[in-house]
């Protein structure tokens, strides 16, 4: 086939054969202009697109630290009732068998009462409480236990 293009090509005149080759030239320029100019547009626009998010993504990295202390300080909302939370808590942080008592308030709070419970541990739960869900000690009645480092406390809970 290309051999029949060269003969057609060697039997036109000279100024044809000029003709024919600027055609080809101009024709391959147009192929250029229409298929290749805009492929380098969408090259340049999917680069610029992509230098954006790389900015957004480190931006969003750097708000990382900020968002982890926000997410830490929120209390999670309670899906369980009071009582069943001070219950599975207490028997998480250790001092479930300690818990003797729970009754609901006047207040809408909760009274819990705790005897013999180890000091260290029943504010860690406390704490815990106090962090993670938003519940309170109200008031507290807190008097040594028999044993060293125990206590019996009264409590009185609410959810803040």
């Amino acid at each position: 086939m290309m051999e029949q293009v060269l003969r057609r090509y060697s039997r036109l005149g000279e100024r044809e054969q000029r003709v024919v080759l600027l055609g080809g030239v101009a024709a391959l320029l147009i192929l250029i202009a229409a298929i290749v100019m805009p492929l380098q547009t969408s090259v340049d626009a999917a680069a610029q697109r992509i230098e954006q998010k790389r900015s957004d993504l480190s931006w969003l990295q750097s708000l990382g630290p900020q968002l982890g202390a926000l997410r830490a300080s929120t209390p999670a909302p309670l899906h369980e009732s009071l009582v069943v939370l001070v219950a599975r808590t207490a028997r998480d942080a250790g001092i479930g068998m300690s818990l003797v008592g729970s009754a609901p308030s006047a207040n809408g709070g909760l009274n819990v009462r705790f005897e013999r419970a180890p000091f260290d541990a029943l504010v860690t739960w406390l704490s815990q409480l106090a962090d993670r869900y938003g519940v309170q000690a109200e008031s507290a009645t807190i008097e040594a236990a028999q044993a060293p480092g125990t206590v019996d406390a009264t409590l009185v809970l609410r959810t803040h």
